[in-house]
């Protein structure tokens, strides 16, 4: 359920933003067969471990170089007929940790050094049920 990419950040910032992929997580059912979430009963976080490493950001003693997201999927990567019709996708994270969940498109600053970063993603069906089968829905975590 995860996807890493670091992409070139800002021409002032020389250095590097890598992200390890950790665990993937597990999406599950509701009871009503409408919402597919990470969060729902029995479904797991994904996580990776991300590395951010500025020189520049050091010699000048700045504390946000790069900024960590993870937006929504527009689809599932992989779903049976139906299945990606009417929904819509919403991902949330954490860092280092922390409990407060920041929604993904919106960008996180981080300072040089290595944080952990939990993922969730919900896949909410409006109207209707969706269809027995897999799924599988990938969340792009970018460092920039």
């Amino acid at each position: 359920m995860l996807a890493g990419l670091c992409l070139p950040a800002q021409a002032a910032i020389v250095g590097s933003c890598t992200i390890v992929i950790g665990a993937s997580g597990t999406m599950k059912a509701n009871p009503a067969i409408n919402i597919f979430g990470s969060r729902q009963a029995g479904g797991s976080s994904a996580g990776a471990t991300i590395t951010a490493s500025s020189l520049l950001c050091t010699i000048l003693n700045l504390l946000d170089c790069y900024s960590v997201s993870a937006p929504p999927p527009i689809a599932f990567s992989s779903a049976p007929s139906g299945g990606d019709t009417n929904v819509t996708f919403d991902t949330v994270f954490r860092l280092d940790g922390s409990g407060t969940d920041i929604p993904g498109s919106s960008p996180q600053r981080v300072i040089n050094g290595t944080h952990t970063i939990q993922v969730d993603l919900t896949a909410t069906k409006s109207p209707g049920i969706f269809p027995a089968g897999n799924y599988q829905g990938m969340v792009t975590v970018r460092c920039e």
